[in-house]
Formats: C-alpha cells, sequence, structure tokens
C-alpha cells in the first residue's frame, strides 16, 4: 500500500511533466522567435512529419505572425524559378532584411521526402544567417504545395523574417492553391517553350499578380510579351490592379531590381484595403484545417486503411457505390 505521501508524490509526477513539458515548449518558441536555425529546422521537421508537438508550437507562436510579406513563385518547370527566388533572396539581403526559402519538391515516390534538398539548392546563402532554406515534399498534395508549407511559412513569419519566398512545383492548373498562401504571387513564364501559350490557359492568368518573363534574352520574348499583354486586356482588373509584366534574365541579375519594386508596389496597393483578402485568406485556412482534421478523424476512430482498401475495393467492382461507402465511414467515425 502506497502511503499517503507517496501517492501524493504519484499525483504530482504529471504536472511536473506537464509543467516541464510547457516550459520547453515555450523555450522553443522562444528560440524560433530569435531566428535560431537550429530550432527553426526541428520546428519545420516537426511539421512536416505532423508531430503532436508541432501544433503546440504553432499555437504558442500564432500572436507573434502577420508581419512578413509572402511571395510566391509558380511556373512551369524550367522556367528558372529555384535561379529567381535565388536572385531575389540576395536582393532583399542587400536592403537588410532577412529572408525565408520555402522550396516545395516534387516528393520521392520511396521515402515521401524532397527529392532536390535544400544542400543542393541556392548553396551561396549556406553561410548567411539571415536567410533560412527548406526544401519540402509535395507528399503528394493537390497543387504543387506540401500541407505543410502553410504551417511553415507561419514559423518563419514567427521567426522574424520580412519576406518569405515559397517556390512551387510546375503542375500546371493545381497551381491555383498558391494563391492561398501568398501575399503576392509571381508567375514565371520563358519565351520557347512549347506550352507557353497553353500555360496561359491553364488557369495562371487569373491568379497572378505579377508576370515574370524570364530569360528574356531568348528569342520570341517580345512575342510572349504581347501575348500576354492581349490576354490581360480581356481579363478585368482585380482589386483594382493589372498585373505587370517584367523581364528578367535571373541568371544575369538583370530585371530584379525592378521585380522588387513591383513586389513592393502591389504589397502597398493592398494594403489600402487588407481586410476582405484577410478574411478570404483565412476563411480558405479553416476549410483547409477543417478538411484535414476530419481525414484524421476518420482514421483515428472510424476506418482502417484494410478497411478502407476493402471499401474501393467493393466500389470498383460495383457492389457498393461511393457515396454510401462515404456515409459508412462517417456513420462510423461519428461525423
Amino acid at each position: 500500500m502506497l502511503s499517503r505521501y507517496t501517492h501524493r508524490f504519484v499525483l504530482i509526477l504529471p504536472r511536473v511533466a506537464m509543467l516541464a513539458k510547457t516550459k520547453t515548449l515555450k523555450d522553443w518558441a522562444e528560440q524560433v522567435r530569435a531566428g535560431e536555425a537550429r530550432a527553426i529546422s526541428r520546428a519545420v521537421s516537426a511539421i512536416e512529419d505532423r508531430a503532436p508537438e508541432a501544433e503546440s508550437l504553432l499555437r504558442e507562436l500564432f500572436p507573434y505572425t502577420g508581419r512578413a510579406g509572402r511571395v510566391g513563385v509558380t511556373g512551369a518547370p524550367g522556367t528558372g524559378k529555384s535561379t529567381l527566388v535565388d536572385k531575389l533572396a540576395a536582393y532583399y539581403r542587400s536592403q537588410e532584411k532577412s529572408v525565408g526559402i520555402i522550396a516545395v519538391d516534387p516528393s520521392s515516390p520511396f521515402t515521401g521526402g524532397a527529392i532536390l534538398g535544400d544542400r543542393i539548392r541556392m548553396q551561396g546563402h549556406a553561410s548567411d544567417d539571415g536567410i533560412f532554406i527548406r526544401s519540402m515534399a509535395t507528399r503528394g498534395y493537390l497543387g504543387g504545395l506540401a500541407q505543410a508549407t502553410g504551417d511553415a511559412a507561419l514559423l518563419l513569419d514567427a521567426a522574424g523574417k520580412d519576406i518569405i519566398l515559397i517556390e512551387t512545383v510546375g503542375v500546371g492548373q493545381g497551381e491555383i492553391e498558391i494563391v492561398r498562401l501568398a501575399d503576392c504571387t509571381l508567375v514565371v513564364l520563358v519565351p520557347g517553350m512549347g506550352d507557353d501559350v497553353q500555360s496561359l490557359k491553364a488557369g495562371l492568368m487569373e491568379i497572378a499578380d505579377i508576370f515574370v518573363i524570364n530569360k528574356s534574352d531568348r528569342e520570341g520574348a517580345e512575342r510572349l510579351e504581347e501575348q500576354v499583354r492581349a490576354v490581360l486586356q480581356l481579363l478585368p482588373e482585380h482589386e483594382g490592379w493589372r498585373p505587370p509584366i517584367v523581364p528578367t534574365v535571373a541568371t544575369e541579375n538583370k530585371g530584379i531590381d525592378e521585380l522588387a519594386r513591383q513586389i513592393d508596389l502591389f504589397r502597398a496597393h493592398v494594403a489600402k484595403d487588407r481586410r476582405p483578402r484577410d478574411v478570404a485568406y483565412w476563411k480558405s485556412w479553416l476549410v483547409r484545417l477543417l478538411e484535414r482534421r476530419v481525414v484524421e478523424q476518420v482514421f483515428t476512430k472510424g476506418i482502417t486503411e484494410g478497411e478502407l482498401d476493402a471499401l474501393a475495393a467493393q466500389v470498383a467492382a460495383r457492389e457498393k457505390d461511393p457515396y454510401s461507402a462515404v456515409s459508412e465511414i462517417l456513420l462510423r467515425s461519428r461525423l
């Protein structure tokens, strides 16, 4: 039998553990806010792995977010997005601004990790404490963005980064997802690619705040610019803004100053009335978070992977319709 003192000690232990955990979490959050690269890197890994402590950390950090500018860089593969991001980062550092870079890479079919690591990309900034670079895997998420990318952007915001550059995988129509993360979206095009006009039809016209014609020293650059202007004339201005077209040659650092100037102009333009845009942004975020929570609850309480496979097999064999199958899953999950 436990003595009353031992019993009291046993009751106190969980409280001590909880206090220690809280203190550790607060220490971690303080390290992130101080911009400590190791703490930030560990936090991004926790976010990617969906570790339980990741959400608690983000809750702790959320009040300190909302200051950073988020710039999305999207476009087809081969347009030079990585080089453009590299040069933009160098420009902002020359302006004494701290920079976070999230490069969203294709998922490895074997490990689910990023095929291109941050050590391979942009090695010129490796020794710069003012830049944090992280490659993240899409993990099969439609739209070229990992679900964790939004959380990672919040984290870098709380870490005091002035500018966060988010480079996405070029996957055509799905690139519309970038709008949900970025304050300003750059759509990068290059002359001489067979899918130039097709890219314009794939929904990129609607999401671009600024068009960048990279490798503009190539033949056909002027023709591509004329095509973009012609299409823009057919579209209404969005919130009083007509996307400018900025020619660049990123490998030679040409046009980067003008591109940064246009980004500043756009951010100043939307800053006049940010409330509707911010509300729409967080509404979209809440819906995505709800979807994720529902799926997690389904697999926690409602169905196993094996049971899902069995249901899918029944649907494939036309033994059950998909609507009834989903209703059955939700019923099991008590949703």
